[in-house]
């Protein structure tokens, strides 16, 4: 499986065929669950987990990451652009559900995209 640091450069060297700079874009999914529910799943069904991140992941996922709340659970990932996270999603969709329910998700998750905005004060 790719590394982090190998999908980031795979997707800055995407961007620059295509004429400019790499302009990834942060898909969040805040859902109202139980976040020891998800974990719960992750430890009891990693091979469900681990299929999906697999096929993020071969479709240029750059990075990953669940929080939890008192009752809220937030997916913050990273994309090379909104077009890929889409293609992903219409092709995972099904166990990503499979996912929600079973960790006792019922709402429909909305991803929300968000850009960078240069305003000349980023750390890291």
């Amino acid at each position: 499986m790719p590394d982090e640091r190998s999908l980031k450069a795979s997707a800055r060297f995407r961007a620059e065929l295509q004429g400019g700079e790499a302009m990834s874009v942060l898909m969040t999914m805040r859902v109202t669950g139980d976040p020891t529910a998800i974990e719960k799943l992750a430890a009891d069904n990693g091979a469900l987990f681990q299929g999906v991140l697999a096929d993020a992941t071969g479709r240029g996922l750059i990075s990953h990451h669940f929080y939890g709340s008192g009752t809220e659970v937030l997916v913050v990932d990273e994309w090379p652009d909104e077009a890929t996270c889409q293609a992903f999603f219409e092709h995972s969709g099904p166990q990503i559900q499979q996912m929600m329910e079973q960790a006792g998700v019922t709402a429909e998750p909305k991803p929300e995209f968000w850009r960078h905005l240069e305003v000349g004060d980023d750390v890291g």
